[in-house]
Parts: C-alpha cells; structure tokens; sequence
C-alpha cells in the first residue's frame, strides 16, 4: 500500500540488534529505502557495522553530537554520495548516571545541560544540517516516552527532557510545513533496550506497563519500525507536528 523505495534514510542511535533504531532501519530498508547509518565511537562500531552492512547501508559513518563536526562532516558525505536526503531518523539521547538515577531536584545543572544538549538540541542542529537537503515529502522523527506528559517512577530527569523534545517536535513541524517537510516524535511505551537499561527498577516498569495494557503486549522495535516507515511514506505527506503512541494503548489507561 506504500513504498519507501527512492527516498535515501539517515538512521542515527543504532547501538545494538536491540535499539529502537535498528528496527526502524530494518522497516525503512524493507519498504526500499537506501539507507545511511551511524555509530557513536570506535567502541561502538564493531556492533553496529555489521548490522548495517547486513541492510545494505551505502553510508556508514561515526556520530557523537558532543563532538564539533563530526555531524558537518556527516551531512557533506551524503550530500557530496545521495545529493539529498528524505529521511531523518534521530534516535540519541543521554544523561550523566548520577543525575538520572537522583531525584529531579537535585539533577546537577551540568547533568541536567548535558541531557538537554545530547537529547533534544542535537535533533535540532541535524534537522537544520538536513534541511537543505530535504524537499517536499521528507520527514524528520525523532524518539519519545510516555513520561514526557506523566510521572514515571525513576525515570527522573529524562522526564523534562523528553517533555523539551516533544515541544521542538511541534516547533519543528510548524516552522518546516511551508516546505513540505514533516516532523513526528515516536512514543513507544517501556520496552527493552540497551538505553533503558540504565533506569532503576525498569523490569518492573515492563512488566507493570503489559499489565495495563489493553492488548497486554509491550511494543517491539519492529512495531515502533513499521510506523516510522509509514510516517516516512508518501501516504503520510498531510501528518506533521504530533507525538505518535506506540505502546498498545498503554498510555489511554487512567
């Protein structure tokens, strides 16, 4: 019912095969798109090049958004290989371990800059690296979390934060419109990754989450994938601006 075959995808945040990320590439290459893949450092890339090279990918470069650059350099490499880009998928977010496991009022001004910068500023500066690359159809997206709007126990900090990022999702979306470029936040409900490992008590969390559920199932990377690649299709050309639920119906329940 919808092809992403021609549009050329900038996927960001793979750490392993089980990052949020990862199956977004895998439903973007799926549905044909040509992909462009990062990886954080050196440490990071033995993971995260063989999953890559496993979809194809034409472009696999290093990304730390803490590092003056390296996203400049990232951004003339496909345009000087695609000449544009139609997909930008950022999927990064960080906060100090001390300050995301203290309590929201004694988050350290540096930890509380640092998750802001790393979380939500730098889909703002690669948003502005991709726009000159992007035309009408294109879509930026980024990844949020239910406790952007409500109280998650321990997820502390990241809560504000993704609350920012949601906020710019909105911005974004209304400042690109006139170009024909939209802008979405995916919000899956808890689910196992290698990010949200590092949250106190966070099987707890999962196992409470599928209990309330409706559908009593966790979203899977390969369900928030699916979404993103219809976001990223031509199909979802007039939707912009929102923060997408992926969570089977966890977040409706009181």
């Amino acid at each position: 019912m919808y092809s992403l075959a021609g549009k050329r995808a900038l996927v960001t945040g793979i750490a392993n095969d089980q990052s949020i990320a990862w199956g977004c590439a895998r439903a973007f290459r799926a549905m044909g798109a040509e992909l462009a893949v990062t990886y954080l450092n050196e440490r990071a890339e033995p993971h995260v090049r063989p999953l890559a090279e496993s979809l194809e990918a034409r472009i696999v470069a290093p990304l730390d958004v803490t590092r003056a650059g390296q996203a400049e350099a990232l951004f003339a490499t496909i345009a000087d290989d695609w000449g544009g880009l139609d997909i930008l998928l950022h999927s990064i977010a960080f906060c100090p371990k001390d300050d995301l496991h203290a309590r929201v009022l004694d988050c350290s001004a540096h930890g509380f800059a640092t998750a802001m910068d790393v979380s939500v500023h730098s889909f703002l500066r690669l948003m502005r690296l991709a726009e000159p690359l992007m035309g009408p159809g294109a879509t930026c997206m980024t990844v949020s979390f239910e406790g952007a709007d409500r109280v998650v126990e321990h997820y502390n900090v990241m809560g504000p934060v993704k609350a920012a990022l949601e906020s710019v999702t909105r911005y974004a979306a209304a400042e690109l419109g006139e170009r024909g470029i939209s802008v979405h936040a995916l919000s899956p409900g808890p689910l196992s990754t290698r990010a949200a490992s590092g949250i106190d008590h966070f099987d707890d969390l999962l196992a409470e989450a599928a209990r309330r559920a409706p559908t009593h199932r966790l979203a899977t990377i390969d369900d928030v994938g699916a979404y993103a690649a219809f976001l990223a299709s031509d199909a979802a050309r007039n939707v912009t601006g929102v923060v997408h639920p992926i969570d089977g119906g966890h977040s409706i329940m009181g």
